[in-house]
């Protein structure tokens, strides 16, 4: 078979990065050809992403790979972070840069649309976990606003369908990041019509939805000159990162478990229909879509975003760690001191994480954290347990024990944390690969051509294409369950609910 190339275009809320795919029709191997920050800009108060600069770095990557190889990419496939969007004008040129998710217009939209049509009533609308990041309390601010952009926007996309609309032309909502958005029906598959009209959000500019793995349209002519490249062809993949993520899990059988670990945790099962159960809504569990027919059952966990923000609060005061070398200050702290939920609100965007770590001690009667390598250990010790907690909830919702907890993304290079997660869940991790989401980006533009016949398929492809580390619970089950008691009272004390 001849070896096909496919570029993964795969942008999330840190970093990005396009990387070129290598299949031969048994294994796959990636390349990096660009990568890049993504990250916010505050102007006035407001966090937006800034698009246009997102789309140039896309760019550049995909004429360094032309400029590699040539006319010889078969397929580009492209991939983001969740819920945030861009509102276009009836031209279809864009109206303002995009909102970032942890922007504080949000503040209080789930208040208010728990208001309007009650709490159960959106869950049992869309099967989405309540977060004000989710597009839904987005519009319901800008709504709420009255805002002059909301007023003339003619057609609402995605990230990811952005970027594909200004590459090739044509606008389509994918339907794994559309359901990111819980606007989604999640038995139908299509926008959830009567919730957005209860809401008094204009539907109009609501596309079509179209499902991973297939044709969108070629790269346009201003970009094939831009670019040097041909006309490649544009594919939909997972287009929500997660999504592509979890299509790389390099799984065997039934009864797993998955972790999508990076800036965010995402926690899950694949299923083949949502639940919609009263417990999935009390545990404020989500349905998102998955590829090839799939439902991902699914936690979002504030994830690495904790260490990320304390790096940055060390960085102020004048330590400007590695990542690497804050792992090593708290694999050399003492283990099992305070702990903290990962979700609580205080955490999603906090003027300082240290500051807000500290405070959250203080209320639930610890001891704060010290120095750089408690505050990371309270941090990679507090999520472990919320990935415990997490799994206990999925095994009732599967029906069955999960045996294996796959971790894949940028979070698999952290083995302080995936050990923590071993000990803290009492399960074998498998983690890797580290490129999960650019691996099932590509998988999934394979699918989309023809060259892989099945999701089955494509995993097993990832299990012979990459390393992957296994970690067993240690010896400490004792000091691990104490851990898991302090963990539970704290949650007691900060009122949150169980």
């Amino acid at each position: 078979m001849k070896q096909l190339k496919y570029l993964a275009l795969d942008l999330g809320a840190e970093s990005g990065r396009a990387v070129l795919g290598r299949f031969d029709g048994g294994k796959l191997s990636l390349e990096d050809m660009h990568r890049f920050p993504t990250g916010s800009s505050t102007v006035l108060g407001t966090m937006y992403w800034d698009a246009l600069r997102l789309f140039d770095d896309c760019k550049r990557g995909l004429a360094m790979a032309s400029a590699s190889h040539g006319d010889d990419i078969d397929g580009i496939g492209i991939d983001t972070w969740g819920v945030d969007f861009g509102l276009l004008d009836a031209s279809g040129r864009l109206l303002a840069n995009p909102r970032h998710y942890r922007d504080h217009g949000n503040d209080g939209m789930v208040e208010r649309a728990v208001e309007l049509v009650g709490r159960e009533r959106l869950f049992a609308a869309t099967g989405i976990q309540i977060l004000q990041i989710n597009s839904l309390y987005q519009l319901l601010a800008l709504k709420q606003q009255n805002s002059p952009t909301l007023a003339i926007a003619r057609k609402l996309l995605f990230m990811p369908d952005l970027l594909k609309y200004w590459f090739t032309g044509v606008a389509s909502s994918e339907y794994t990041i559309a359901s990111t958005s819980q606007m989604l029906n999640p038995i139908t598959r299509s926008w959830a019509m009567d919730l957005l009209d209860e809401l008094e959000i204009p539907t109009e500019m609501l596309g079509e939805i179209v499902t991973p793995g297939n044709f969108v349209g070629h790269v346009g002519n201003d970009i094939q000159m831009e670019t040097g490249c041909r006309a490649v062809p544009v594919l939909t993949v997972g287009e929500h990162d997660t999504a592509s993520a979890v299509a790389a899990v390099p799984a065997v059988g039934q009864n797993w478990a998955y972790l999508s670990c990076g800036t965010w945790s995402l926690m899950g099962i694949e299923s083949k229909v949502p639940i919609l159960t009263k417990a999935m809504a009390k545990a404020n569990f989500t349905n998102e879509g998955g590829v090839c027919g799939t439902i991902r059952v699914l936690k979002n966990i504030m994830g690495l975003w904790l260490v990320q923000e304390c790096r940055r609060s060390f960085a102020r005061r004048g330590s400007d760690y590695s990542y690497a070398q804050l792992t090593a200050l708290a694999e050399q702290s003492t283990p099992f001191g305070p702990v903290i939920d990962p979700d609580a609100t205080v955490f999603l965007s906090p003027a300082d994480m240290t500051d807000a770590i500290t405070a959250f001690c203080v209320q639930t009667r610890q001891t704060p954290p010290s120095t750089p390598g408690e505050f990371v250990r309270c941090c990679l010790e507090s999520l472990a347990l919320k990935y415990r907690w997490t799994m206990d909830r999925l095994e009732s919702f599967h029906g069955a024990s999960l045996n294996v907890l796959h971790i894949v993304g940028g979070g698999t290079q952290n083995r302080l944390l995936c050990q923590l997660t071993a000990d803290a869940t009492l399960r074998r991790v498998v983690a890797g690969p580290v490129e999960a989401t650019a691996a099932g980006n590509i998988v999934l533009q394979a699918i989309a051509r023809g060259r892989i016949g099945s999701l089955e398929e494509g995993r097993e492809i990832i299990r012979n294409s990459f390393e992957i580390e296994e970690y067993e619970p240690g010896s400490r089950s004792e000091d691990w369950l104490w851990a898991w008691q302090r963990f539970t009272a704290m949650r007691t004390t900060a009122g949150l609910e169980d």
